[in-house]
């Protein structure tokens, strides 16, 4: 069994300073998930009568891009490509002290405790992260035929799932390889050619009105990404920009 010190930011509500706590959790196993020890963290307060820590989560399988908080100064903590669900407490020394944040970022206000509102995702994908089909029957998949090389690169830049670890790692809280991704991996294919051009300045037009950062290629969005999502998709979407 483990026990580790953890120090965790509490913040009422977003009109609320904020303050961090100190809790101690213990007969902690070395495979219990983080999410699995903050669950019996939790267990405890409601026990004792205190309020639980809210954090985001829902899959709990490295999918839906929920769970992202940021632990010991890292996005989704000391492992590469490895999201905050995925992430076990044998990746810790027993007794270490563990401090937890939300992530940080102008557009991703703290709602509470570690949970922040992403839904500025939400709006990027909405100016454009799509692609417009008739309705009527669906045409045969494989009468288009696309190189596997380019099929590999549009799931490459798909895998994005939303996290928003490269904004919190960002010291511009810039959402480029977010809003990069959803590009490239539309430009990529054939069915999102023809609103490409539309799409490129509306969802960079939304990146910028939303309050993200610019991107000064430090490349930490690439290193702290749970997917490895490459920021040369930055470089694609910055040059279909300048062309439109």
């Amino acid at each position: 069994m483990m026990r580790f010190n953890l120090k965790i930011w509490r913040q009422q509500n977003p009109k609320d300073k904020g303050h961090f706590e100190t809790y101690t959790v213990d007969e902690v196993t070395p495979d219990m998930s983080f999410l699995e020890m903050l669950d019996k963290l939790n267990e405890a307060l409601i026990i004792e009568g205190k309020s639980p820590v809210a954090f985001d989560h829902d899959c709990r399988e490295g999918i839906c891009g929920q769970c992202g908080v940021m632990i010991n100064g890292r996005a989704h903590g000391p492992l590469n490509q490895t999201s905050t669900c995925q992430l076990h407490m044998r990746s810790f020394i027993d007794g270490q002290e563990i401090t937890i944040e939300p992530f940080r970022a102008r557009a991703f206000p703290v709602k509470k405790d570690l949970k922040v509102d992403r839904s500025a995702f939400d709006q990027i994908i909405a100016k454009g992260g799509y692609i417009s089909v008739n309705t009527g029957q669906a045409p045969e998949a494989n009468h288009t035929l696309i190189p596997s090389e380019q099929v590999e690169e549009a799931f490459d830049a798909a895998s994005c799932i939303g996290c928003g670890a490269c904004v919190a790692s960002c010291k511009n809280a810039s959402a480029a390889l977010f809003t990069a991704a959803k590009i490239s991996h539309l430009h990529k294919l054939p069915q999102g050619q023809p609103e490409g051009p539309f799409r490129v300045k509306q969802l960079v037009k939304a990146m910028d009105d939303l309050g993200f950062g610019a991107c000064s290629n430090t490349g930490a969005c690439e290193v702290e990404c749970p997917q490895g999502i490459s920021i040369s998709h930055i470089a694609l979407m910055n040059r279909l920009y300048f062309k439109t």
